[in-house]
């Protein structure tokens, strides 16, 4: 993960040659700062100049061209005369925004099978599980975002983050337009995928805003982007690339370093006094087990970074980093947020700063879980003085940091290769930068398993047909294990249950049971 700062080699078209940094190119035949904005309408931003800077310093270290074929050929010349056309694709999980959108959007939720992962022969029944489930938990949830304001402030806060970064690129010199997408509620990735063949992007950069990469957050939303790229042929000719975590970035961990200081003064009459408490969205620990979810490791990587950056700024609070969210019969990541908030009551702790580590956005886990399940649990626990660190939002340091992310990503924007299976990159350690289909690629050659997303709900509330499930290498059928058995498990007693209601008070046995029909 230390080396993430050095940014790999552009994956290749062909995926049969490497690329390198061009050396062979001619100054006479490099056209000028005019001729550049003139043609591609960006002001500094000129891939062609050997040694670009971004405010004075070159990104990385190492001068940084346009990327050629070890043959000779230039990788945007056979695109020389199109003009450019910049986008960013901003990737999120989506909420409810009323009540009646509750049930819904938690449907999607469960039809995600990077969420309820089945056993692969039980993989049919996801979406009636998803029925079942989003109608139980559908009073709770609406409750819960009811005690919010009735509804997610998650697209607004996304939108306000969308037009900020715009904003914060256009004033880099880099004309670009920015779109939302969202996996599980409006606007969908499919309507944002359909702005951007609308207004003919041909670079486009997909930003996933979860700082840390998971498979069941940034993996989920890319693995259903490749589908669309898979399957649109005017999507598949625009040159792209993907961030995939950027939790290291100096800019974010120093707007998290200064947003935590600033809580610590504001909060508590005395700022060394409270405990800095890291809480996380937790995941299944089959997921980093078993699926090889770099997840873990970049949260532990990303807590430590933030704290060296506090180290310097004088803030020596103690810390500990927990995880939250979890549901459902299997192991989660551990410790759990709960436990460790009752652990710290008994260990006599009073002061509590907490953290949202894993989200740029105030939403239902930030505003509800933490701001009053988590804050009545320590109350409860005898911790007496509480503050909570609040999400970035749109906090002006995060958004010019992704802005330069984002500049620093565009010379990377590949076209879609065709022939994934004979793409040869570098272990997925690190979680690499690429085009989407390299990206997974690499998952599924090392059978890192990011399961290919199930139809959604709007899909069928619209009319549009199902998706399209496409197939993966990356699952072994013959493994079993112990979750599987369980999910197993969670699903007999689901659709049995069922059964045995339609059967009525005879049950499905009986003389008017189902079974005589059958």
């Amino acid at each position: 993960a230390g080396d993430r700062d050095r940014r790999p080699p552009a994956p290749s078209r062909s995926g049969a040659s490497k690329r390198v940094p061009s050396e062979a190119v001619s100054r006479s035949s490099t056209p000028s700062d005019a001729d550049w904005v003139e043609k591609y309408g960006n002001r500094r931003l000129n891939y062609r100049l050997q040694a670009r800077a971004v405010d004075g310093v070159t990104s990385g270290g190492a001068a940084r061209g346009v990327f050629v074929d070890e043959e000779g050929a230039g990788a945007e010349d056979e695109d020389e005369d199109e003009e450019y056309k910049v986008g960013v694709l901003l990737l999120n999980l989506g909420g409810p925004e009323t009540l009646d959108d509750v049930q819904p959007f938690l449907y999607n939720l469960f039809a995600d099978p990077d969420i309820i992962r089945l056993p692969q022969a039980l993989q049919f029944l996801q979406g009636a599980l998803a029925s079942i489930l989003s109608a139980s938990r559908a009073p709770k949830s609406r409750e819960a975002y009811e005690s919010i304001g009735g509804g997610s402030p998650l697209r607004r806060i996304t939108d306000d983050q969308a037009r900020a970064l715009q904003g914060a690129l256009d004033a880099r010199g880099v004309q670009a337009k920015t779109y939302v997408g969202m996996r599980y509620w409006k606007p969908f990735t499919e309507d944002a995928i359909a702005d951007i063949k609308r207004d003919g992007v041909n670079r486009l950069v997909v930003l996933p805003l979860y700082p840390q990469f998971s498979i069941s957050t940034s993996g989920s939303s890319l693995r259903l982007l490749e589908q669309y790229f898979s399957e649109d042929e005017q999507l598949a000719r625009v040159r792209h690339t993907v961030i995939p975590s950027w939790y290291q970035r100096p800019g974010y961990v120093k707007a998290m370093a200064q947003l935590i200081s600033q809580t610590l003064n504001d909060k508590f009459d005395d700022n060394k006094e409270p405990i800095i408490f890291f809480s996380a969205h937790g995941v299944p620990v089959s997921y980093v087990e078993d699926a090889g979810d770099p997840y873990k490791a970049e949260m532990e990587e990303c807590v430590q970074l933030i704290v060296d950056e506090l180290r310097q700024m004088g803030v020596s609070n103690e810390h500990v980093l927990a995880y939250q969210s979890r549901v459902g019969p299997v192991e989660w990541l551990k410790p759990y947020t709960d436990d460790t908030i009752r652990q710290l009551g008994r260990d006599g702790t009073k002061a509590m700063c907490a953290v949202p580590i894993s989200f740029v956005s105030e939403h239902i886990e930030t505003l509800e879980e933490i701001d009053m399940e988590y804050r009545e649990l320590a109350e409860e626990n005898g911790i007496e003085k509480w503050g909570r660190v609040p999400a970035l939002d749109t906090d002006p340091l995060f958004i010019d940091d992704l802005a330069k992310a984002v500049i620093e990503a565009l010379p990377y924007t590949t076209r879609m290769n065709s022939r994934i299976g004979e793409v040869t990159r570098a272990s997925i350690t690190g979680v690499p930068t690429a085009a989407v289909g390299d990206l997974l690629a690499s998952y599924d050659r090392d059978k890192l398993a990011i399961p290919v997303p199930d139809s959604s709900w709007n899909k069928k509330a619209d009319g549009r047909g199902a998706n399209r499930a496409g197939e993966f290498s990356g699952s072994d059928p013959a493994q079993t294990t112990t979750n599987d058995l369980v999910n197993f498990a969670v699903v007999f007693f689901a659709v049995f249950f069922f059964l045995q209601v339609r059967a009525g008070a005879n049950g499905l046995f009986g003389a008017t049971g189902i079974f005589q029909h059958w």
